[in-house]
């Protein structure tokens, strides 16, 4: 067989391993694994490289259609090619912030119409479980192909946007879940304590509060445990599958191993964001840093990491969840935007911090950015170098450290707190199933390849 593609000479990881091995490529998919495997149409030297399956970035949030409200924020267009330049080979996208949420048929339809021909990266998509999509919604989801569902437990939307998101109360969580266990499918949640959380933060800001600092304490870390043990109850009742996102606390995870161990469906994500920065630092960086939950002590990261390496945080996420400037440029950490930018910076960073500095394996490496998610939420095609597999990679340059600056983010707003932050890895060519979409020489290709999953 003469493949499309041919990749020697890289260290390629494996689900058994990495291995010195070459890929074929044919059709868009990986043909073959092994040595000498012949001619091909176009052949990459990945000599001194480490070959990785594209990341599957299973928390990402694109703002198109933004509504006439959110016009400004991140689109398909931007939000794919930094997705393409940060080795994101898919990602799954959530219901919201975009007008109106992806809640039922006419909605989903309009946001898979925006993003027609503006994708770089192929995209899955979530549907929303709120208290208004009870009626039939969550079965228009299920039938126009979403991988999973999610719901918020702490407080989001805008009331005044027709279409907005909105958090659950406990009796739309409960008949949501009992409607989404007759598909099969997973309820992701976003789990704080809506009533507590608020309201310590209304105090504080009437307090006059105005720093992250006051903004974490704010929600402290029990608020996040508490809305965890009632999902898990839920879940029982229900027979609802479940995912925690963006566990930021070592109690959060330690009560979902629990009911692992009771036999609940479930598993959890950590971010980026939560296995780097740390509270004490958070007022230095500014409200570009802020998210929900908050970031949490610099005493709690290495607890978090050891949690990543033990299996029991399942994978890595990015929270993609990007915003115009304005609501980032504020004095006042409790009027800022909660939100990171960091779609960009998943790959590179947790090399850096996993492999190089903590001496994770290669191949626990490849689980937690690519095979766990695919697995989790049913991505067949994608997640690791494997026959049949999509021939998605990225290629990683190892102790080939750089800085980033704002020019080289391709986001549409050019904010991230990783700016000015030294980086000991590179991402230098990532392929979408066998065709280049952005290499170190050439850039981000225009050619949008990319598809709804």
């Amino acid at each position: 067989m003469k493949y499309d593609l041919l990749i020697k000479n890289g260290v390629v990881i494996l689900e058994d391993g990495a291995q010195n091995v070459e890929v074929g490529v044919k059709d868009g998919k990986i043909a073959a694994i092994g040595q000498d495997l012949g001619e091909a149409t176009q052949i990459i030297d990945a000599e001194n490289q480490i070959v990785s399956p594209g990341m599957v970035d299973a928390h990402v949030h694109i703002t198109e259609p933004g509504g006439g409200y959110r016009d400004g924020w991140e689109g398909y267009d931007t939000g794919t090619r930094a997705a393409a330049k940060g080795g994101v080979t898919s990602f799954v996208e959530m219901p919201l912030n975009q007008v109106p949420a992806t809640t039922d048929k006419a909605s989903i339809d309009e946001k898979f119409d925006a993003g027609k021909d503006e994708l770089s990266v192929d995209v899955a998509s979530y549907g929303g479980l709120v208290p208004y999509n009870l009626n039939g919604g969550i079965q228009e989801l299920d039938e126009a192909g979403v991988v999973a569902y999610k719901a918020f437990l702490a407080t989001c939307g805008d009331r005044s946007i027709e279409g907005d998101f909105e958090n659950v109360d406990d009796y739309s969580l409960y008949e949501g879940m009992k409607q989404i266990a007759k598909t099969g499918k997973i309820l992701s949640i976003h789990s704080e304590n809506a009533t507590i959380t608020d309201r310590l933060g209304e105090i504080a800001k009437a307090s006059g509060e105005t720093s992250l600092s006051a903004y974490v304490d704010s929600r402290p870390v029990f608020t996040e445990v508490e809305p965890i043990r009632k999902i898990i109850l839920f879940a029982k009742e229900t027979g609802c599958r479940v995912h925690i996102v963006h566990v930021a606390c070592e109690e959060g995870v330690d009560e979902i191993v629990k009911a692992q161990q009771e036999g609940v469906d479930i598993t959890c994500e950590t971010c980026t964001h939560y296995l780097y920065f740390y509270k004490e630092e958070l007022d230095a960086i500014g409200p570009v840093v802020k998210c929900s939950p908050p970031i949490r002590e610099q005493s709690r990261l290495e607890g978090m990491w050891e949690r990543v390496f033990n299996g029991d945080i399942g994978f890595v996420t990015s929270d993609h969840s990007p915003c115009t400037p304005d609501l980032k440029d504020t004095t006042n950490a409790f009027e800022a935007w909660g939100g990171i930018a960091g779609l960009q910076n998943n790959v590179d960073v947790l090399f850096d911090e996993g492999v190089q500095k903590r001496n994770m394996s290669l191949e626990k490496f490849a689980d937690i950015i690519a095979t766990a998610p695919a697995k989790r939420f049913g991505l067949t095609d994608k997640g690791s170098i494997a026959l049949g597999k999509d021939a998605d990679f990225v290629f990683i340059k190892q102790n080939d450290a750089y800085t980033l600056q704002a020019e080289d983010l391709a986001y549409r707003n050019k904010m991230s707190p990783y700016i000015g932050r030294e980086i000991g890895a590179q991402v230098t060519r990532t392929i979408l199933r066998g065709q280049e979409i952005y290499s170190k020489e050439n850039g981000i290709s225009d050619n949008k390849i990319g598809r709804f999953i």
